[in-house]
């Protein structure tokens, strides 16, 4: 049965390929997004669409979300400030736009009584040595002196915020904890690695990998993150609960480097730049980053569909024709 449902932040890389989705699905979508750093051009082909409705506003103006929730059936919270240079840059903002912006909806779909999916992140985990990560392991975060950590300290009072409201208020609440995920539409201004690599191979430019490249990481393209996001909400006993979600295929920095270089052709080389030159300050990194996906498929039944090579092979497209 079609239903309405709202998107916080569906502007963005991953709320606008969720929109597409749930159109395509046949329900009708509203996008909340201010643009701060989401873009019109990633809802562009929803334009025009009698099933579709882009409201330019903030995600804490109680009015706007309030108006917003009485009209829908569920909600995605995706909106929130994104990328480490960001929030190396602007900490109030990362800290107010997660926080706040979390608690106006949890309240607001509390009042309605809305379903509601929470995007948090892998930087939950923080400096956590044991890996894989599963979501009840317990976790170490930096220094609060380092803003480096403000962005994994907001995620994890989101979650908190959204089980306490599911606790004692019954609201139904899923969490996801998103690694690092990717496709078309990922941009590379706010330090995001794939599309500032591909960017950089496509231009024959230097591929700059901070640190000495030995950090993993495991990407999952962008549609495969989309569809399991659409399929947990449907099943009950995801309610009430946090799941990882991404790919579990670990590689390197550097072998992301030079697989990007290999999958564009490029003549580019690469470089290295400590992360103190890269962020203007001390920064901690993971060694490692790879999570645990057995409850995710004791629910659903999740596989990527696509691999690295297609995965970059479609940012690169994108970036050539965008």
């Amino acid at each position: 049965m079609p239903k309405t449902f709202l998107i916080t932040g569906g502007a963005g890389f991953i709320g606008s390929h969720l929109a597409e989705r749930l159109i395509v699905d046949g329900h009708r979508v509203t996008v909340l997004d201010d643009l701060s750093t989401g873009r019109e051009q990633n809802i562009q082909s929803l334009r025009g669409n009698d099933r579709f409705q882009f409201v330019r506003d903030s995600v804490e103006n109680e009015r706007t979300v309030g108006i917003l929730m009485a009209g829908c059936d569920a909600v995605y919270h995706l909106a929130a400030a994104v990328g480490v240079q960001l929030i190396i840059d602007q900490p109030v903002r990362t800290l107010r736009s997660i926080i706040h912006g979390t608690e106006v909806v949890v309240e607001s779909a509390s009042r309605f009584g809305r379903p509601v999916m929470i995007t948090s992140s892998s930087e939950v985990y923080g400096k956590g040595t044991r890996v894989p990560f599963a979501e009840d392991d317990d976790v170490t975060v930096g220094a609060t002196r380092f803003s480096r950590w403000c962005y994994s300290y907001a995620k994890g009072v989101d979650e908190f915020l959204a089980l306490a409201y599911h606790k004692q208020f019954a609201l139904p609440v899923t969490v996801v904890r998103l690694f690092n995920t990717v496709g078309p539409r990922q941009v590379g201004q706010y330090g995001m690695v794939l599309p500032r690599f591909v960017s950089a191979a496509l231009s024959g430019k230097p591929l700059t990998v901070y640190g000495d490249g030995s950090q993993t990481r495991c990407f999952c393209h962008v549609l495969d993150v989309v569809d399991a996001m659409v399929r947990l909400p449907q099943i009950p006993a995801a309610t009430g609960q946090i799941f990882n979600l991404g790919s579990d295929q670990e590689i390197s920095i550097n072998d992301l480097a030079s697989r990007v270089i290999a999958v564009t052709k490029s003549s580019s080389t690469i470089e290295h730049l400590p992360y103190e030159q890269a962020y203007g300050q001390k920064f901690d990194d993971l060694s490692r980053r790879v999570p645990r996906l057995d409850k995710l498929r004791s629910v659903i039944e999740f596989q990527p569909r696509h691999d690295l090579g297609q995965i970059i092979q479609s940012v690169a497209e994108w970036l050539k024709n965008s």
